[in-house]
């Protein structure tokens, strides 16, 4: 008799949309899966994480209390040292060899062919072909024995396909775009002026911080960015790259592919906090890779990252619901540890790129404890905003994603807000609004920046998350400790934000404090710096 086996919660995987079935996987390749448990405590992780939350928020920790609600939420988050043993067992039984075990990412590397995972995890894996290249797919659930029912969180690496996609647009041929016939009026900014528009606090430069950048791809050059950071008078910041699943800083030498992504993450952030240690963490475009990447940062006792920017995302509905549970997790784990995740919004505007005629939001960005960044289009001179409208350029040029989770339920600090139509209809948000906040984004008014060896220009919210990463990161410098998830904080003071009240990203329209274009708005530092 067979033994019973139980589907994966939320694991069930589709083809790829316009690809392929072109056979069976190679049974002798070799691969890699990482294996998620269960914290020990499910719901008193919860409550912890909200309660550190709220007393974050309202500046009740104090540095005695700070150390010990995080080793009580270790307590509670960490893997069960068990569970990571029955997993082990479990690989034995199935040829499978453990890589790694870590207790606070609570993950379980295996490694073994296609034939072993494939009997280990009752899944048939084949190649697809799609017009980019070629993945190895799964199709339906992932399966487990009993034994790990309650065990396992969510299994990552049987299908490998490309997850996500940088939220960049490089500028098109359309010249220098001014709204007013003056040439004192700047239309691209390199990120220390937009610090300076934004009224960034003075005396920040990110000193004793530590900003944590996740990459898909690409690399950087340690020339281009010295060369970039010494011709705006700028210290040049400690940069480090981190491997993850065996992932590399690989610069590709094309301006246009990751490596633009790259660099502008470094230059941004680099950039607005000159002094700060910046950390790159590697990952193969994977949900797999994704996972670890942003659990090794969160997790990264070495480097200890306050902020980490993510420029990464799809639509939601591109995503398995067991990778989002598992993602959202590691967020409210960053939240609970006092480290803001600033995340892209999204380049397609209210589509999110799908093309069904429907609305859609990016993920990571509607997760609720990360810190969604939309985007708009500036007008400044003399270090001041001339004119800020939400960024929509489309077809083109892109517009910034914006608009109304489908998983995730309505935040605490969202409540009684608005959702206003491009129709001018007004009506209640009742799930996850996205974004949180916004900065320049629309590459007409971009960002000045090295990539390859030459000088080009940037926008997309992939620009506005290291930005805000930047700004975090001197807000965290200047107040001497962590200000974690702020997204309680800024909701309760919208006075702190440039509200941007003209355009649309398509279905939502900009409308008097949050909206689902640029949600509360672009920052004013030195108001954000007061009320953190």
């Amino acid at each position: 008799m067979a033994a019973v086996r139980y589907s994966v919660a939320g694991s069930v995987r589709k083809p790829m949309a316009n690809s392929r079935s072109v056979g069976a996987a190679d049974p002798r390749e070799r691969t890699e899966v990482t294996v998620v448990v269960h914290p020990k405590a499910k719901e008193g992780v919860r409550q912890q994480v909200q309660a550190m939350i709220e007393r974050r928020a309202q500046g009740r920790l104090s540095p005695e209390e700070e150390r010990r609600a995080r080793n009580n939420f270790r307590a509670l988050h960490d893997a069960d040292p068990q569970d990571l043993e029955r997993v082990e067992q479990f690989a034995r039984q199935h040829g499978l060899s453990v890589v790694e075990k870590n207790a606070a990412r609570r993950a379980v590397v295996l490694c073994g062919t296609v034939k072993d995972f494939s009997e280990a995890f009752g899944v048939t894996l084949e190649r697809y072909e799609y017009e980019g290249g070629t993945y190895r797919g799964r199709v339906g659930a992932v399966q487990i024995p009993a034994e790990l029912k309650e065990v396992v969180a969510g299994v990552f690496g049987l299908d490998d396909r490309p997850q996500v996609k940088p939220h960049l647009r490089h500028r098109g041929h359309r010249g220098n775009v001014q709204w007013h016939d003056s040439a004192a009026i700047s239309s691209v900014f390199t990120p220390a002026e937009l610090a300076k528009i934004y009224n960034f606090p003075d005396g920040g430069d990110g000193s004793g911080q530590c900003i944590g950048i996740i990459e898909f791809g690409g690399g950087f050059r340690p020339t281009d960015l010295a060369r970039y950071f010494d011709e705006l008078h700028l210290h040049r910041p400690e940069i480090v790259a981190v491997s993850v699943d065996h992932a590399r800083n690989h610069p590709t030498g094309d301006a246009n592919g990751p490596d633009g992504e790259v660099m502008l993450d470094i230059e941004v952030a680099g950039a607005v906090a000159p002094k700060a240690k910046v950390v790159v963490y590697f990952a193969p475009n994977t949900d797999r890779g994704f996972i670890d990447a942003v659990t090794t940062a969160i997790h990264d006792q070495v480097n200890r990252p306050s902020v980490i920017s993510i420029s990464w995302g799809g639509p939601e509905a591109n995503w398995t619901q067991q990778a989002m549970r598992v993602l959202d997790d590691a967020f409210q784990a960053a939240a609970a540890l006092g480290v803001t995740v600033c995340c892209a919004a999204g380049d397609n505007g209210s589509s999110d790129g799908m093309g069904d005629g429907a609305s859609h939001v990016d993920f990571p960005a509607s997760s609720p404890y990360v810190l969604a960044c939309g985007g708009t289009r500036l007008a400044a001179a003399s270090n001041a905003i001339v004119e800020e409208t939400v960024w929509n350029e489309l077809p083109n040029e892109g517009a910034t994603g914006g608009g109304v989770s489908a998983v995730f339920e309505l935040p605490r600090w969202q409540k009684g807000l608005k959702l206003t139509l491009h129709s001018g209809q007004r009506m209640a948000l009742r799930n996850r609004g996205v974004p949180d906040v916004a900065g320049d984004a629309d590459p007409v008014t971009g960002y000045r920046v090295r990539v390859d060896g030459g000088d080009t220009v940037i926008g997309g919210t992939s620009a506005v998350a290291p930005l805000w990463a930047g700004l975090i990161a001197c807000i965290n410098q200047l107040k001497g400790h962590n200000v974690g998830l702020i997204n309680p904080a800024i909701y309760a003071h919208p006075e702190a934000f440039n509200d941007v009240q003209r355009g649309n990203n398509g279905a939502y329209s900009a409308d008097l404090n949050w909206d689902a274009c640029t949600g509360l708005g672009t920052p004013n530092g030195k108001a954000l710096l007061a009320i953190l």
